[in-house]
């Protein structure tokens, strides 16, 4: 791809140090709210989101923090092929006990059940960086003594709590260009470098760890093809042929993906009303920086083709992380007719349905479909756009 100047410009334009140590994020209100249950708080999310950095601000001001860095072999060994007495002797008078990368021990899920028996006077967090392993390990041996939540990059909610919503709105082009990662964030110069890093560093080394993947190139063509359909309906059929596998194959894949947050699937919304379509999908990417990185396009805005679709990720994304964080369960689909008419996003929650259209330009203006609003006349409905979207996330 050849790169104008203007675009090499761009991201010198929002130059800007920020100490994102100091960023609250939105889901340590939610574990603070839980810590009376005394439950092991399992926190999965991609690497380099901060995981260690949320649980150092948690526990600032705890007395007695136990810490094991499992990427450190002799965190690791401490924790594997223990007994319940050792187990016990380890952890000590521990008021709080954090054991971090914890897919690295092997038989976690064993040692997590028997701290969890131990009924200890302290709250343990775990974190990983993919609910690969770790979910696969954990959740069987130690069912009822965890709680599960996820962590992303930062959401635009906590960076204009930090700076200010009109600092973070002055921002938005860059945040879904370069995305919301901790290190791009800080480090905006180097966003470009900070991303193909991850891309080629992090990203894949989960999935590629993994036992199930065995054709790694397979997929890497997989997450480019995907990052070229945001916001289209995907075909597993059309993405097998294209990349000369079969469909169980690309939805075995796009899972682990999944499980590994690089990206989420969205279901289509349908009640049986006869146009609807029923079984269709779309995929977005956690990151829009990262599907950005994967394509190899950091233009800015008005040198590119793909704004709406880069507009609709970005939104989608955040309203998942708004919904994770206040611990809110809510359906989001997207609504699909035969006939081609769409609407971006519906949620369901508690029997209420909500509508909403993502417009880039605020100009445009959006109506809700005859057929939706004759199917479903109690749903609101709702444009989000530039001027409107810091209430939506």
């Amino acid at each position: 791809m050849v790169v104008s100047k203007k675009s090499c410009t761009f991201a010198a334009q929002f130059k800007k140090t920020m100490d994102t140590k100091e960023i609250k994020r939105n889901l340590a209100g939610q574990l603070q709210s839980l810590s009376s249950l005394k439950k092991i708080m399992v926190i999965l999310g991609p690497r380099q989101v901060g995981k260690t950095t949320l649980l150092h601000q948690l526990t600032a001001d705890q007395p007695d923090v136990l810490s094991f860095d499992c990427d450190n072999m002799d965190d690791r060994l401490a924790l594997e092929n223990r007994t319940k007495t050792e187990l016990a002797a380890l952890m000590g008078r521990a008021s709080t006990i954090i054991i971090d990368e914890a897919q690295r021990v092997r038989n976690i899920g064993m040692t997590l059940k028997m701290l969890g028996d131990l009924h200890l006077d302290a709250q343990i967090y775990v974190t990983g960086s993919s609910s690969l392993q770790l979910a696969d390990d954990i959740n069987e041996p130690a069912t009822g003594r965890l709680l599960e939540f996820n962590l992303y990059p930062f959401s635009l909610s906590e960076l204009a709590t930090h700076t200010s919503e009109r600092e973070e709105k002055r921002l938005l082009e860059y945040r879904m260009i370069y995305g919301t990662y901790p290190e791009v964030v800080n480090h905006s110069e180097h966003a470009r470098m900070l991303l193909q890093n991850i891309v080629n560093s992090y990203l894949y080394k989960d999935l590629l760890e993994y036992k199930g993947i065995k054709k790694p190139d397979v997929l890497r063509k997989l997450v480019t093809a995907l990052a070229l359909q945001i916001g289209n309906e995907v075909s597993y059929n059309e993405l097998a042929n294209l990349l000369g596998v079969d469909k169980e194959t690309v939805e075995n894949y796009i899972d682990l993906l999944e499980k590994c947050f690089v990206v989420f699937r969205m279901d289509s919304f349908s009640r049986n009303a006869r146009n609807e379509i029923k079984k269709g999908k779309k995929i977005y990417f956690f990151d829009t920086g990262v599907r950005n990185a994967i394509i190899n396009n950091f233009s800015p805005l008005e040198m590119r083709n793909d704004v709406g679709a880069l507009w609709e990720n970005l939104m989608m994304v955040e309203r998942r992380k708004r919904h994770a964080y206040s611990g809110k369960f809510v359906q989001q689909y997207f609504w699909r007719t035969i006939k081609q008419q769409e609407i971006d996003l519906i949620e369901e929650c508690d029997g209420q349905i909500s509508a909403f259209e993502y417009k880039w330009k605020a100009g445009k203006v959006a109506r809700l479909p005859l057929p939706f609003s004759e199917a479903y006349p109690d749903a609101t409905f709702q444009t989000i756009t530039p001027d409107n979207y810091q209430e939506f996330v």
